[in-house]
């Protein structure tokens, strides 16, 4: 469980660690050839042969380094690899200790320069850095045990012994904590990442909210202006109605009177204005459906969606007007729902209908209502001959507060609200369209069962 845990940790050092072993690499090439210098000033009777060893271990480690950068090797064994090339300078120190002075060559400290520069910079781990540090005192002892002096200054020998030991010791602990931090920087950052993955994942959830809430607040001002203009026309529909009535009353008496039946023309008067006055009566009684019942009251009576149809129509007639309308219903349109609120839901469709129609400047503008009885339901599509919907918004047309109409034509709720009504119906409205040709708009109402 340890090891699977600190798996995506491994996984990023191992770049890091290929990284900093070849950088390594490149400066022990560089520090082991100025070391020249030393040999020329100290031994230079060995100056020849050392600088053949330096040359030597050199093309090694440059070896070393194009495998950890060119090879598909190099990832994958970086570890060993960086414990190669560090080996190699080792090795040829302890090599020209054995063949200079032995326990009293000055060689010795570049094991400890090693050592040093192993333990604080590079990325290897506490097991590693020990085995470096002990591989190089076992370097130390054999060059000296070998020497043909051998070990006769002891002294000399346990004191350069016990300050590689310490130096071993020194370099190891450091790797240990090197890496100990390294861990818990890892361990932080994958914190601070799944802290702002769940951030990023809040503000979603609070972007979703956001959504949701401009919605409802779009409802509820959408409600609003329904309850405020079903007050207003309350008062206004019992004062309409009551001229209405005695007016189509006086007419009728008029038509009864022998002078009208005598005048051709005045009878034909009365019965225009008999007419009229019935059409401003039918409206009436349409727009008494939104002031005297509030949306959402009785939401599964059961009524007649070609009556609710022919409502909608009246009431739009205006916007309508020099547009052919094709009723295309079946025989039982009985549905149970929340008739004004259906209603209202037609009239959305015929208006934004009637938008298109006029931006499309056909010259033939056509509305086609047809419905029909799809398992217990009754599905009804409304479709015109319009301007159609771009393509990048027909994902867009049922969302709150989207609209293309110019700024002041409209809040775009109409049909995010016709959307909320036709799903609180236990329904559907959905859009396709054709760009620049046609826009249909289906809903499906559930139907009394026997």
């Amino acid at each position: 469980m340890q090891s699977a845990r600190l798996s995506p940790y491994h996984s990023e050092m191992s770049e890091f660690r290929l990284g900093y072993s070849k950088a390594g690499s490149i400066v022990s090439m560089v520090l082991v050839m100025f070391g020249a210098g030393l040999d020329y000033s100290i031994y230079p009777a060995h100056f020849a042969a050392f600088g053949a060893a330096r040359i030597a271990t050199s093309a090694l480690t440059l070896l070393v380094f194009w495998v950890l950068h060119s090879s598909a090797a190099g990832p994958k064994y970086v570890r060993p690899l960086t414990l190669l090339w560090l080996a190699l300078p080792q090795i040829m120190i302890s090599w020209m200790i054995w063949e200079t002075d032995g326990v009293e060559s000055i060689y010795f400290v570049g094991l400890h320069l090693a050592l040093y520069a192993t333990g604080i910079i590079l990325p290897i781990g506490f097991l590693e850095g020990l085995g470096f540090g002990l591989f190089t005192y076992l370097l130390y002892f054999l060059a000296c045990y070998w020497h043909p002096q051998g070990l006769e200054n002891i002294n000399r020998f346990v004191g350069v012994s016990l300050f590689i030991l310490f130096s071993a010791a020194v370099s190891a602990f450091c790797t240990y904590f090197n890496e100990r931090g390294r861990l818990n920087v890892f361990r932080l950052q994958r914190q601070v990442g799944e802290k702002n993955a769940e951030l990023e994942q809040a503000n979603i959830v609070l972007a979703q909210a956001n959504t949701a809430l401009a919605e409802v607040k779009g409802q509820l001002i959408q409600r609003e202006k329904m309850a405020a203009l079903g007050t207003l026309s309350a008062g206004l529909l019992h004062e309409v109605n009551n001229p209405v009535n005695y007016s189509l009353m006086a007419i009728n008496m008029a038509l009864m009177d022998p002078a009208a039946a005598q005048s051709a023309e005045l009878k034909e008067s009365l019965s225009d204005a008999r007419e009229g006055m019935q059409r401003v009566q039918n409206i009436v009684s349409d727009l008494k459906t939104f002031a005297y019942q509030k949306p959402g009251d009785d939401s599964q009576r059961l009524f007649l969606l070609e009556k609710a149809i022919q409502s909608a129509l009246r009431l739009t007639s205006f916007e309508l007007k020099g547009v052919s309308v094709e009723l295309a219903l079946p025989q039982d349109t009985h549905v149970l729902g929340d008739e004004p609120a259906l209603i209202g839901v037609l009239i959305n469709l015929l208006s934004n209908a009637a938008q298109a129609l006029l931006g499309a400047g056909r010259e033939q503008p056509r509305i086609s209502l047809r419905g029909e009885h799809r398992s217990g339901r009754l599905w009804l599509a409304v479709r015109d001959n319009g301007t159609g919907i771009a393509p990048e918004n027909i994902g867009r047309v049922l969302e709150p507060f989207f609209t293309t109409r110019d700024v002041g034509a409209g809040l775009g709720l109409g049909l995010s609200m016709s959307y909320g009504i036709i799903q609180r119906h236990g329904g559907l409205l959905s859009v396709t369209s054709e760009f620049g040709a046609w826009t249909e708009f289906s809903l499906d109402l559930a139907t009394p069962q026997p």
